[in-house]
C-alpha cells in the first residue's frame, strides 16, 4: 500500500487540487455579487492550485453569512416610527430648495423606510473634549433610559469616566444598555465589557463570533455605528469612538480630531430604532415599555432642520449610503466638498464624482496628511490620479489626524455620520448617517471643510508622478487589496 502511495502520490495531489479548485471556484462564482470580484477570485484559485483555494478560504469567504444576518435582523420586530406632523412633503421641499432636491428626497424615500422629517435641531461638537462632556452631561441627567452603541469603547481614562457615569445611572434606576462591536471591544485590553458588567450595566457585543481573538476572518460585518440615545429625547451620533486619543485633556495638543452631533427632534426616534434593532440582534431583548418610550417632538411642524436617518449595512439596507451619495452627486450644481479619513470609493462613486466635475461642479476632497492606517493611506494615494485627471481637487489636511466624515453639496445638503468612503463602510459594515437638508447647517459644514482647505496642501498629478517608481508600484499593489484593508 505504501509503495502504491509513493508511486502515485503526484496523481492523487493533482486530483485533489482539481477538486478543491473546482469547489472553491464554484463557491466564488455563486456567492460574489460583483463580476470583477468573482473573476479575480476564480483566477487566484485556478492559477494557484491548493494555495489559491486556501487564500480564498481565509480572505474571500464571510464566515457569518450576510443573508443569515439579514434574516435575523429582520426578525427584530421594531417598527419604523411615524411622525405624522413632521414628515416632509415633496411640495415643501420643492418650494424651499427646488425640484432637484425633491428628486433627492425621492431617492432617500426609496432606499430607506425612515422619513425626511422637519423640526430637528443639531449641535455640532467639534472635539472629543466637547463631545464627551456633552455625552456625560446627558448621561448624568438621564431619568429613564440610556442606549449606547459604539464600535470602539476603550478602557482608558475617558472610557472609564463614561463607564462610571453609566454605572451610576444604573444605580439611580435608569435602564441602561451598552452594545460594543466584538472586534472594537478588543482594541483595549482588558476590555471595558467586563468593567461595565461588573458595575451592573447590561452590556453585549455585536457579532461576537471571533475565534481566539483573530480579526481577519471576521473583520467584516461589524457595527461601525456610534449612537447614544438618552430618555428618548436626545441623541448623539457621528464618527467619534470612545478613546482618550480624541481629547486634548489626555492626548494634549496632538490629539486626533473628529466631529460628533447632538440631536433633538423626530430623528431621535429613528436613531433609537436603529440602535434598538442592533441590540435585539445581539441580545434578543426588545427594548419596550415605559423606560424606552420615545417622547413626541415638540417643535413647530415644517420648521428647520430637515433631516433623515440613513442606516446602511450588509442586510436589507445594503449600500444605502452608497446609493444616497450617488443621488446627491447627480443633483449637485455648484460644489461638492468631502472630508474623509479614508477615501477609497469604488468605480461607480468615482464616475459620479468625475461626471459632476465635468459638468462644472467644483469638487474638493480632503484627507489627512497624517493617517492612522498607513496601508490604507498608501492605497488611496494610488487612486488619487483617477479623480485628479478629471477636474477634482484633492487636499492633504495639515496637523493631527482628523477622523471626521463630512460632506456638503451646494451648501444646501449635508451628509454626516459614521461612514467612510471606502469598501468596508460602503458594503461590509453597519453604519448610520444623517441626511440634512438645511442651508444654514450645510453651509456650516461647507465652511468648516473650507477652513481646513485654506491650511491644507494640494495634491497634484505632477507630485504623484514625481514619486519614485518603486513607491508608486507598492502603492498600486496595496490599492489592489483595498477591499480588505
Amino acid at each position: 500500500m505504501w509503495s502504491f502511495v509513493q508511486t502515485y502520490w503526484p496523481h492523487f495531489l493533482a486530483i485533489l487540487s482539481v477538486v478543491v479548485a473546482a469547489v472553491a471556484a464554484a463557491h466564488a462564482a455563486m456567492t460574489k455579487d460583483e463580476v470583477r470580484s468573482a473573476i479575480g477570485w476564480v483566477g487566484v484559485i485556478v492559477l494557484s492550485p491548493i494555495v489559491g483555494a486556501l487564500i480564498y478560504a481565509i480572505a474571500g469567504i464571510n464566515r457569518i453569512r450576510r443573508g443569515s444576518i439579514a434574516a435575523e435582523r429582520s426578525a427584530a420586530g421594531h417598527e419604523m416610527r411615524e411622525h405624522p406632523n413632521f414628515d416632509t412633503t415633496d411640495d415643501l421641499v420643492g418650494a424651499r430648495f427646488g425640484e432637484r432636491f425633491v428628486a433627492l428626497k425621492t431617492v432617500g424615500d426609496r432606499i430607506t423606510h425612515h422619513k425626511l422629517t422637519t423640526s430637528n435641531t443639531i449641535d455640532v461638537l467639534k472635539t472629543g473634549d466637547e463631545a464627551y462632556a456633552a455625552m456625560l452631561a446627558a448621561i448624568a441627567g438621564a431619568r429613564r433610559s440610556i442606549l449606547l452603541e459604539t464600535y470602539i469603547f476603550d478602557r482608558d481614562p475617558i472610557g472609564v469616566r463614561i463607564a462610571d457615569a453609566l454605572i451610576q445611572a444604573c444605580k439611580r434606576g435608569v435602564s441602561v444598555r451598552v452594545l460594543i462591536d466584538a472586534v472594537g471591544a478588543r482594541y483595549s485590553v482588558p476590555s471595558i465589557v467586563g468593567y461595565l458588567r461588573e458595575g451592573g450595566v447590561s452590556t453585549d457585543v455585536f457579532n461576537g463570533a471571533i475565534i481566539m481573538g483573530l480579526r481577519l476572518p471576521y473583520a467584516n460585518l461589524r457595527t461601525h455605528r456610534k449612537i447614544l440615545v438618552v430618555d428618548g429625547t436626545a441623541a448623539f451620533m457621528g464618527g467619534m469612538n470612545i478613546r482618550q486619543g480624541f481629547t486634548a485633556e489626555f492626548a494634549g495638543a496632538g490629539s486626533a480630531h473628529d466631529t460628533h452631533f447632538h440631536l433633538r427632534g423626530p430623528v431621535v426616534g429613528d436613531i433609537f430604532s436603529t440602535a434598538a434593532e442592533d441590540w435585539y440582534f445581539a441580545s434578543r431583548e426588545r427594548l419596550q415599555g415605559d423606560a424606552w418610550t420615545i417622547e413626541a417632538a415638540d417643535g413647530e411642524p415644517d420648521s428647520p432642520i430637515f433631516a433623515r436617518v440613513l442606516p446602511s449595512g450588509p442586510d436589507a439596507s445594503l449600500e444605502a449610503n452608497h446609493k444616497m451619495l450617488m443621488g446627491a452627486f447627480s443633483v449637485a450644481h455648484r460644489s461638492i466638498r468631502i472630508m474623509s479619513p479614508y477615501f477609497l470609493p469604488d468605480r461607480e462613486l468615482i464616475s459620479a464624482l468625475t461626471t459632476a466635475a465635468r459638468r462644472g461642479v467644483e469638487i474638493d476632497i480632503v484627507v489627512p496628511s497624517a493617517n492612522n492606517l498607513v496601508l490604507v493611506d498608501r492605497a488611496m494615494t494610488a487612486q488619487f490620479d483617477q479623480v485628479l485627471r478629471s477636474y477634482c481637487r484633492v487636499w492633504r489636511a495639515k496637523g493631527a489626524f482628523d477622523h471626521s466624515k463630512l460632506l456638503s453639496v451646494d451648501s444646501t445638503w449635508a451628509f454626516v455620520g459614521s461612514s467612510n468612503l471606502d469598501p468596508r463602510s460602503l458594503r461590509l459594515n453597519f453604519e448610520i448617517d444623517l441626511e440634512v437638508l438645511d442651508r444654514a447647517f450645510a453651509s456650516r459644514i461647507d465652511a468648516h471643510i473650507g477652513s481646513v482647505i485654506d491650511k491644507a496642501t494640494q495634491v497634484t498629478l505632477a507630485d504623484l508622478r514625481a514619486r519614485p517608481f518603486p513607491i508608486r508600484l507598492v502603492n498600486r499593489i496595496l490599492w489592489l487589496g483595498s477591499p480588505y484593508l
